[in-house]
């Protein structure tokens, strides 16, 4: 909705494409003071050649903090937005303008308005994981990482109301014992896992821990030796005494986790079809060469309503203030 596409030349055709890519993007970070910031759901090229990769608070937290001149911001629109609402005056760049988010289309703007007005009196807490307008109709951003925190720094007699996600509000639920008003919307890989392929894989695999993202569906939680977010499944897992793991998120992580930890073994957790259902469709529409052209050619370039950024704004730094 606020994002503008800057035309891309017919230099953009694949026959263009220098033939090391690493190299090409290394040199475009040094002319452009540039900074790759990458989501832990990439696909490992994009990993690697990244100067940060984390979790959504590790990036927001990244994001406010940079220097550089341009945030190339390796992961999907949402994550974008967020740099350009801590970074009014950087360019920010999203390889490819089509990474969307399965969770933030759950939740329409004009559909929330009217779920916020008829829950009065309710103090607003969105997951990162949504759309600028919702983050301007906010009061507190969260990522998985601190939604517990956060919740429980809350007044016991404030009302909350819980959104996008469902399966994470009713998790931070169980370990906060708070009540909150819950927006039923999920992610389409989180809710895609399923649990008897889960349970089948623990009995040919009875010496694993099946660790999971706190976005996965409540019986596939269940089974969970660990709960957490992106980033702290990857401590865990370098942690745990254990020398294989059933991962529930999207397999992206794995590519670190078998950085941090070579001797162990990842099996990521099975979708319920015979399918890759488990990829993340958007996060995976990234690519090397997108990251390039988009650093060559300096578009899409995220832009955004200045009322509406400074609307989200100001819950995200509540966010950062809180996650202390």
């Amino acid at each position: 909705m606020f994002t503008t596409v800057r035309s891309v030349s017919e230099k953009t055709q694949p026959g263009a494409l220098p033939l090391d890519l690493f190299a090409a993007i290394d040199s475009l970070k040094k002319s452009l003071n540039a900074v790759v910031l990458a989501h832990y759901y990439q696909e490992p090229d994009i990993q690697d050649v990244a100067d940060y990769i984390g979790d959504s608070l590790q990036l927001a937290r990244a994001a406010a903090q940079t220097d550089a001149s341009v945030i190339v911001f390796a992961g999907v629109h949402f994550m974008a937005e967020t740099a350009k609402i801590l970074n009014p005056d950087k360019l920010v760049l999203l390889p490819d303008l089509d990474a969307g988010c399965s969770l933030a289309d759950t939740c329409p703007p004009s559909e929330f308005a009217a779920f916020k007005r008829a829950h009065p009196g309710h103090l607003v807490i969105s997951y990162i994981n949504c759309s600028a307008e919702i983050k301007a109709m906010s009061d507190i951003i969260c990522t998985s990482s601190n939604a517990v925190k956060i919740v429980q720094q809350i007044p016991q007699d404030q009302p909350i109301i819980f959104a996008p996600d469902r399966n994470l509000g009713r998790y931070v639920m169980q370990q906060t014992g708070r009540d909150m008003v819950l927006w039923q919307g999920s992610c389409i890989v989180h809710e895609t896992f399923s649990e008897k392929k889960i349970v089948q894989l623990k009995i040919t695999h009875p010496e694993s821990e099946i660790i999971a993202h706190p976005e996965c569906e409540e019986p596939v939680l269940r089974h969970a030796n660990y709960i957490g977010s992106t980033a702290a499944l990857l401590k865990y897992c370098q942690e745990s005494s254990s020398q294989e793991f059933i991962v529930a998120t999207e397999p992206g992580i794995i590519h670190q986790m078998q950085k941090a930890a070579p001797h162990k073994t990842f099996i990521p957790a099975p979708p319920e079809n015979n399918c890759n259902c488990n990829e993340c469709p958007f996060m995976r529409l990234n690519t090397l060469e997108k990251l390039y052209l988009a650093m060559k050619n300096q578009a899409p370039e995220i832009t955004m309503d200045e009322e509406i950024r400074l609307l989200a704004w100001r819950p995200i730094q509540r966010m950062l203030e809180m996650s202390v």
